[in-house]
């Protein structure tokens, strides 16, 4: 397969968008669909073939990305595509369905569709490192079989860690947003207590800049913080989502703090603040006190 290979992107929303803008101006050949399918008409100009129905979309494409919004719509929409699937297609599955649904699509697969090359490949970043081709892709599947999606993925990423079979992925996946969950929490109640006690989120910052805590990720949602700007990178009821998958997954580990994060973050999103970044946890507390 070479970089003119074609592509077929399922789901055109903030990452999809960005994963079919990178690579039409990678040469890749590219097809798009999406349930509103004006989030794809900004990319026809550049050459993104924008197709009515997935079906329509996957017909010609050596390499299938799947980037849809949850589990159910995946299925429903990769259920439509199986049977129009090239012979020996890569279907790259990247959104976070969590590990039941993806053991669940595996088994589909295997029953229905054995000549497709299955990976199953979550991605670790948002919205602005996905445009800026900056995300990290954490792949699994069998990795030779599928050695012609390596330049897909250098299109649309910083960088690939395989991972091992099918499914390990989005477990590493979920470990990897639990862990950002928790860190958003605590930086919006620190925020919080800093402000109490007298210092603005600069000062905050200025404390942890230099040394081991100063995570470029917590500096950004310290910006939105001082800002008061809530653009979603990732929206809270998305992140909330995945706390709930995370959860579901996590059959022997003892989460007391996930587990209250999530009844937390549930209280925002039905209070309204969904739409929003996921760092608005810190608005919330605040107008919640």
């Amino acid at each position: 397969m070479n970089q003119r290979s074609a592509v077929a992107v399922l789901g055109l929303g903030a990452m999809g968008h960005a994963f079919a803008a990178n690579l039409l101006k990678n040469g890749f050949v590219t097809s798009g669909w999406n349930r509103t399918s004006a989030r794809g008409e900004d990319l026809q100009s550049a050459g993104l073939r924008l197709a009515e129905t997935p079906e329509q979309a996957v017909k010609e494409a050596d390499v299938v990305i799947s980037m849809l919004a949850n589990a159910e719509i995946t299925e429903e929409v990769l259920q439509k595509t199986l049977s129009g699937l090239k012979q020996g297609a890569i279907l790259v599955q990247m959104g976070t369905i969590g590990v039941e649904a993806t053991e669940k699509l595996l088994a589909t697969l295997h029953e229905k569709r054995p000549d497709v090359i299955f990976l199953d490949a979550p991605v670790s970043g948002t919205k602005a490192p996905a445009e800026n081709a900056q995300i990290l892709v954490l792949a699994s599947g069998d990795r030779e079989k599928a050695q012609a999606v390596e330049p897909v993925f250098a299109a649309i990423s910083k960088g690939v860690k395989w991972l091992g079979a099918a499914g390990a992925a989005s477990r590493m996946k979920l470990v990897v947003n639990a862990w950002l969950i928790s860190m958003v929490q605590g930086l919006a109640e620190s925020t919080q207590m800093a402000e109490e006690f007298g210092f603005t989120p600069d000062e905050f910052w200025d404390v942890l800049d230099g040394g081991p805590l100063a995570v470029p990720y917590a500096k950004a949602k310290l910006g939105m913080i001082k800002e008061g700007s809530y653009e979603p990178q990732m929206h809270l009821t998305w992140a909330l989502k995945d706390a709930r998958l995370a959860l579901a997954a996590a059959k022997e580990s003892r989460l007391p703090g996930l587990t209250t994060i999530a009844e937390l973050w549930q209280q925002a999103v039905d209070a309204g603040y969904g739409e929003k970044d996921l760092s608005v946890i810190y608005r919330y507390l605040q107008e919640n006190r």
